[in-house]
């Protein structure tokens, strides 16, 4: 296991903290391994992760059922290398980070689970494009 210092930090906000940034999470703990340490939060969290997303996440492999849902009180009061927001726009407060983008995903809550599975993969190859950028900018 690589020392705390040396691995990337990343964290994902969106609104509720239980679809986008859950498997935004989740992809970036499975790809980054012991290299990455990677958060989620939500600006009005709902409390809970939805059961699409787990059922989604089950179909990769993940157990997402082992997350609950957090608000941003809950991140480390520390810098991030990377933070990403998801579509909750004014409402999704400065977290200190090197890198800031803007994720323009849908809620995927009341979507189908084929459609639910097309915003999952998009956000997986998001989390695997922002891994590689941060590892070649160190």
């Amino acid at each position: 296991m690589n020392p705390p210092e040396t691995r990337l930090r990343v964290v994902f906000v969106c609104v509720e903290n239980s679809n986008r940034s859950q498997m935004a999470e989740a992809f970036a703990r499975i790809h980054g391994g012991d290299d990455v340490e990677a958060w989620s939060a939500g600006s009005r969290p709902s409390g809970r992760v939805n059961p699409k997303a787990i059922a989604a996440m089950r179909e990769v492999g993940y157990d997402l059922s082992l997350h609950g849902s957090k608000g941003l009180v809950d991140l480390p009061d520390a810098p991030f290398d990377a933070a990403i927001t998801m579509g909750c726009g004014d409402a999704c407060p400065s977290v200190r980070a090197r890198v800031r983008e803007d994720w323009q995903l849908p809620d995927p809550r009341d979507m189908s689970p084929t459609e639910f599975n097309v915003v999952r993969d998009e956000i997986e190859r998001r989390v695997l494009k922002l891994l590689r950028a941060l590892g070649d900018s160190r």
